[in-house]
């Protein structure tokens, strides 16, 4: 009998071995992104100690820190009325002594249908499907290109949650070149989320009034929601950082009964 051979994505060497600090675009500083640039400021300063150039991260949000985002988020008080991108980034770069970037605008396409600002990974911690179907839009601009520069954009990590549900998924914007591998069946293409999940999100109810205080922001989402999403999120991208692949692409949680089931590569 033949045996069957796990479905396994190869992380691109240019993510494991690059002469230069990875780039990364997080899009989104709010709930999930502000804890999901805390764990990022984390694995850089453990790449780094292992002999890698680690990250260069730009944060963008065109937001301001309101009083609802206290707590839940991580913002002081002083910093209502500040850009939420700037906030974060300024504490991040003072605790770590990082020059990450804080960019306090919308991504979004230049008049040439491309970011300004390219980048290896693209991380989206974004509230509505309109949003992601707009990055993808983005996105797909890079698809058909193959030369390799300093900051290719080579994946595309997409978070999002509900009250007390989430998942993550990753993708790949160009086919990967995979090594190969008796043991294993290697996956070079890893669909975006607005591939795979279109028709969900297509049908999401994307209203997404701001809060008028943080009790009500609480009504919406669970405390601990954001954290765990990016927590879970940011094991993921360290496991094809430290391992060089991966069998999972993603994953579906569930806060309230403690559960969460890996999305596979296939």
């Amino acid at each position: 009998m033949k045996a069957v051979k796990t479905p396994i994505h190869f992380t691109h060497n240019f993510l494991i071995n690059p002469t230069n600090p990875v780039t990364v675009n997080l899009i989104g500083g709010g709930g999930t992104g502000s804890h999901m640039l805390t764990a990022l400021a984390k694995m850089n300063y453990s790449l780094n100690h292992i002999g890698h150039p680690g990250l260069q991260v730009n944060l963008w949000d065109d937001d301001v820190v309101t009083q609802p985002n206290i707590g839940r988020q991580l913002f002081a008080e002083s910093e209502i009325g500040l850009p939420k991108s700037v906030a974060l980034v300024n504490k991040i770069n003072r605790f770590f002594g990082f020059n990450w970037k804080a960019k306090t605008e919308r991504f979004e396409k230049n008049m040439h249908g491309c970011p300004e600002i390219q980048a290896n990974l693209y991380i989206s911690c974004v509230d509505t499907a309109k949003a992601r179907f707009e990055i993808a839009d983005i996105l797909s601009c890079f698809r058909k290109r193959t030369a390799i520069h300093r900051d290719a954009p080579l994946y595309w990590l997409d978070t999002g949650n509900s009250q007390s549900t989430g998942q993550v998924v990753l993708g790949t914007i160009p086919e990967i070149k995979q090594p190969p591998t008796k043991r294993y069946k290697p996956v070079s293409v890893l669909p975006f989320i607005t591939d795979e999940f279109r028709n969900l999100l297509e049908v999401t109810d994307d209203q997404n009034e701001p809060s008028c205080s943080t009790a009500e922001a609480l009504q919406k989402q669970d405390l601990f929601i954001n954290p765990h999403i990016a927590i879970l999120g940011a094991s993921l991208l360290w496991q094809i950082f430290s391992t060089g692949m991966t069998e999972n692409r993603g994953f579906f949680t569930n806060l309230k009964d403690f559960t969460s089931a890996p999305l596979k590569v296939t």
